[in-house]
């Protein structure tokens, strides 16, 4: 019994080195992309130089409306400049 217990212990100590040694092995790797996420990735960084490059279009400036009556100055007789109230 207690020899089985050793070779458990034994075992997960072994186990633990293996799994650090792997981890430290796959930090070193260079990761591998799949087909799906290369093209995302490019389309997003086309998109994003098309959007750096896009010059809005320039608006046609609104003509002004003609003056109304009401739009005149208050010193050319405009609203507010009716009879002196006393």
């Amino acid at each position: 019994m207690i020899g089985a217990a050793v070779l458990v212990v034994l075992g997960w100590i072994g186990y633990g080195i293996w799994d650090w040694r792997e981890r430290k092995l796959e930090k070193q790797r260079p990761r591998e992309r799949s087909e799906r996420y290369k093209q995302a990735t490019s389309s997003v960084v086309d998109w994003a130089k098309k959007m750096a490059e896009y010059q809005p279009p320039k608006q046609p400036k609104k003509p002004e409306p003609p003056a109304s009556p009401d739009s005149r100055p208050a010193s050319q007789g405009g609203p507010g400049q009716g009879p002196a109230e006393t």
